[in-house]
Formats: structure tokens, sequence, C-alpha cells
């Protein structure tokens, strides 16, 4: 299977920051932009509804991650890469008051990996 989501070893330890801060039910969502930037957002489970206009991209940390169908349709041929960088990110995730933010990086699959990610996504009905 090829992971369409993963984690640098900071986002990992912020992650784990988090977690003991909040409790272990956090989760992320992709967002698209308008008020909180086009970012990973990370929250306690709960606080958005996931839907049908949403695509399970896996998970990092333990925390489940989302992105909207929309929005996966134009980075379906990447891998999101988060990690973490210094100062304010979207306004609604919970890294906000630690002066950190979660950011998203990517990388294009390869034709090889491509081809498996389509074969998955026909096995799974999408």
């Amino acid at each position: 299977m090829v992971e369409k989501v993963v984690a640098t070893p900071a986002a990992l330890e912020l992650i784990e920051f988090l977690k003991a801060k909040h409790g272990p039910g956090l989760m992320f969502h992709q967002s698209g932009g308008c008020c909180d930037n086009s970012a990973a957002n990370c929250y306690l489970l709960g606080e958005i509804t996931m839907g049908q206009g949403d695509v399970f991209l896996g998970a990092i940390g333990g925390c489940e991650f989302y992105m909207s169908k929309s929005q996966y349709a134009t980075w379906r041929h990447t891998q999101l890469i988060i990690d973490v960088i210094e100062g304010h990110g979207g306004t609604f995730s919970l890294e906000g008051p630690e002066g950190k933010a979660f950011h998203t990086r990517s990388r294009v699959f390869t034709p090889e990996e491509m081809v498996q990610i389509e074969a998955e996504e026909r096995a799974a009905g999408h």
C-alpha cells in the first residue's frame, strides 16, 4: 500500500506533545484555504465532522488524516509530507498556541506508485 501521507520526526514529536496535552483523540484535515489557510490542521476528535465529501488518506502519529474530495482530486498525484515550522499557521489548529505550525510539503508519486494507488482506489470502490 502506498502511503499518501507521512510525517517527519519533528511532526511526530509535536503530535506526541499535543496528545500529552490534549489527550490521544486527535485527527487532521488538510484545509483547502479560506480563513485557516491551506495547511494540515490538527483537531480534537469530534471538532469537525468528516463526511462523504472527505477522503481518508492514512494516519500520522496514530491520528487519522483527511482531505476534501475536491482538493484530493488536485493533489492525488503527490504524497503529503507533514512537517513543522516555527510560527503560527492555521488559527483553528491545536499547535497554534505552541508557536509552531504543521506545514505540508509534497513529492510526486512515481508512475509505479500511481498504478498501485489507482488499483487500491478501484478495489475500494472509489
